[in-house]
């Protein structure tokens, strides 16, 4: 698969670069937007990962160029901005993904991967039942949950709960609406089961900290992956 990345910053390029490469990947690498600009119009690409905000042309205009002439093959917006207008333009213009710096590389790799598998198998009706969230991939099938393309140890329960919780992605999930539909059974105000085995799946995914990068906590209301 050849990747194109363009980052004016020369440590972020050559970061990703080196971490594509451990994938096996074929990088192409460009620190200016005029040279990534006349790759993309010469040669075959299968992802791109470009800088928003980078010197000359920058990456929306690259990425409306890409789609304009009628690529189809999948974008990811890498930036230092954090502003939720640079996201809804980037993905309306249609970016596929967005990630802001500072970031994880495994991350990156992860979602790389992911858009990859979308890319190449998106008429494979296998694919239809795996569920893709910012490194985490959730399959109904198999009953696999994985953690940048690492297999995940959960109990069936907790995997249903990941599973109901993905499914209803943004929307506010409360403990009883889980506890109804995971275990089927009566909820009870006092019962803490849900909140226990939500800590746990948490712990599972290296989630635990003071700031929940999967399982959201909506005080007064439940829980929700964003």
């Amino acid at each position: 698969m050849d990747i194109l990345v363009l980052d004016d910053e020369k440590e972020i390029a050559d970061l990703v670069e080196v971490y594509l490469l451990n994938e096996n990947y074929i990088v192409h690498k460009f620190y200016d937007s005029e040279s990534a600009v006349n790759f993309i119009n010469s040669e075959n690409v299968d992802l791109a990962i470009l800088d928003i905000m980078v010197k000359g042309v920058d990456g929306l205009q690259i990425l409306k160029m890409i789609r304009d002439k009628g690529f189809k093959y999948p974008v990811i917006m890498l930036t230092a901005k954090v502003m939720n207008t640079d996201k809804i333009n980037g993905l309306t213009l249609g970016a596929d993904d967005y990630i802001t710096k500072p970031f994880n590389p495994l991350e990156l790799v992860a979602r790389v991967k992911a858009q990859l598998r979308r890319y190449t198998k998106y008429n494979d009706s296998s694919n239809s039942n795996i569920i893709f969230i910012d490194g985490l991939e959730i399959c109904s099938d198999t009953h696999i949950c994985k953690l940048y393309d690492k297999v995940v140890n959960l109990t069936p329960i907790e995997f249903d709960i990941l599973l109901y919780l993905a499914n209803k992605r943004g929307i506010p999930v409360s403990s009883e609406e889980l506890f109804l539909n995971v275990w089927k059974d009566k909820y009870f105000d006092s019962n803490n089961t849900v909140m226990v085995h939500i800590r746990r799946i948490r712990e599972k995914l290296n989630d635990d900290g003071r700031e929940h990068k999967f399982i959201k906590t909506v005080w007064g209301v439940g829980y929700k992956i964003e």
